[in-house]
């Protein structure tokens, strides 16, 4: 079985190498845990390896991933990178393509103005922020990094990273179960290994909409001590499963330190 190095050794250790390729492992937490940097680590070490990169983001802007993965050592400059929102075609074969909130928009319009071709009396209009929207932006950008043909199945390993899921069933959480399996009928491959994260409510500790967690073939969760009784930052990590592996049932210390990133304590 090949496995997918996560980027951090002490992590990569615990998954006896790496993850499972063709995994979908869904990283869950409240705001402020670390996801959004396991995430980048990720990416980055796809991009190291030699991996294409699909890298959905809809928290932030992508420059400011870029910034982030900078202050944290990780410099994703010195890669091709191109962004569907982009108008002009890319002048160069992308590392990594980038779908931000305004690439989705960007496609949604073309949905749209497609389903107004195809029924005139009858328009569809899709939404940014949905499921169809998002697994046409992914096929979109197979393409642009020229890894599949006519939208079939990636010929060769791709990273996807799509940060957060929570977006698209901001309005209707109940709707979460379907809209993940969707998405993973839709998009899933052997070829592609995928993270995803998902918000917890700071309240309640609990998912926000159910159902991400159930397709998933690895949990990763993060957490936060509740900082006015630690009175200062204490962050955790452990993997809650992962399909085919042996995993670490133990928890993790997280740091999060300039130059090196996200940094897991053994002891």
């Amino acid at each position: 079985m090949r496995r997918i190095p996560t980027g951090i050794e002490v992590l990569d250790k615990a998954l006896e190498g790496g993850v499972p390729q063709g995994s979908w492992v869904v990283v869950t937490g409240e705001p402020g845990v670390g996801k959004s940097i396991l995430c980048i680590h990720f990416a980055y070490a796809g991009l190291r390896s030699g991996d294409p990169v699909v890298y959905v983001t809809t928290e932030q802007e992508f420059r400011d991933v870029m910034e982030q993965a900078r202050q944290l050592g990780m410099d994703f400059s010195q890669f091709s990178v191109y962004n569907i929102a982009w108008k002009k075609e890319p002048e160069e074969l992308p590392e990594i393509v980038v779908i931000d909130i305004f690439g989705l928009l960007k496609v949604a319009r073309q949905l749209t103005e497609k389903a107004r071709e195809e029924s005139p009396d009858k328009v569809r209009r899709y939404a940014a922020l949905s499921i169809d929207t998002l697994i046409e932006a992914i096929n979109e950008a197979y393409e642009i990094l020229a890894v599949a043909k006519e939208r079939g199945s990636p010929e060769r390993h791709v990273r996807l990273v799509i940060d957060s899921m929570s977006a698209f069933w901001v309005d209707k959480p109940v709707m979460a179960r379907k809209y993940s399996y969707q998405l993973k009928i839709a998009t899933h491959r052997e070829n592609v290994t995928a993270m995803l994260t998902s918000q917890y409510a700071p309240t309640t500790r609990q998912a926000y909409g159910f159902g991400l967690e159930h397709i998933a073939d690895g949990v990763i969760h993060m957490w936060m001590d509740d900082v006015e009784t630690a009175k200062e930052i204490r962050r955790w990590l452990i993997i809650k499963k992962m399909r085919m592996t042996a995993h670490s049932a133990r928890a993790y210390r997280v740091k999060i330190e300039p130059g090196r990133g996200m940094v897991l304590d053994e002891a």
